[in-house]
């Protein structure tokens, strides 16, 4: 599924994120930076050592307290088919009345200010905070949409912005969104 947005094509897939090919794909990342499960601990451990080296770089000299909500760093990617993750670290669900939707979109706007930044022609987005994190899919996808398709009017974009949902739930709920949208 797809639709443009300005001169940003946004695709919706069904799929893993390590296998995309795009310039950059999105690590639903934990403070540490250091891996873990999920999204996170699946781009370390297919794009190697390199994104955990960079990681370790970026803790000590600029965030030795952790990424904090909402931010985003990119490092290179490693072993994987992009050249380079944008790290964000998603909301803990914890009901929506602390702030998480305006965290989330943080997540989203950051990454692709980052993407632009870096000449990124191509990100790839998994559905950030709605796995261990416990985000409701349907809000979350709402959220990503409409915080991608702010920043897109606002400021440009990448050529291409894929969802890359790894459940026929999630591809259903962000479809559902991006229709409700148009």
């Amino acid at each position: 599924m797809s639709v443009t947005w300005g001169r940003t094509k946004i695709r919706l897939v069904l799929g893993d994120i390590t296998d995309q090919s795009a310039d950059a794909v999105v690590n639903a990342a934990n403070s540490s930076l250091m891996g873990g499960g999920g999204v996170d601990g699946a781009i370390h451990r297919r794009g190697g050592p390199i994104i955990l080296e960079e990681c370790r770089r970026i803790r000590q000299e600029d965030w030795p307290d952790g990424l904090p909500p909402g931010k985003a760093v990119i490092t290179r990617g490693g072993s994987l088919k992009a050249t380079h993750v944008i790290h964000t670290v998603g909301p803990v669900w914890l009901g929506g009345r602390n702030g998480e939707p305006m965290i989330l979109a943080e997540c989203y706007s950051n990454s692709l200010r980052i993407a632009v930044q870096n000449r990124v022609r191509r990100v790839a987005f998994p559905s950030i905070s709605t796995g261990a994190y416990g985000y409701p899919v349907r809000e979350a996808s709402r959220v990503a949409l409409e915080a991608v398709k702010s920043y897109i009017e606002g400021n440009g974009a990448p050529e291409e912005v894929t969802f890359v949902l790894y459940s026929e739930n999630d591809f259903k709920s962000y479809a559902e969104a991006l229709e409700e949208l148009e």
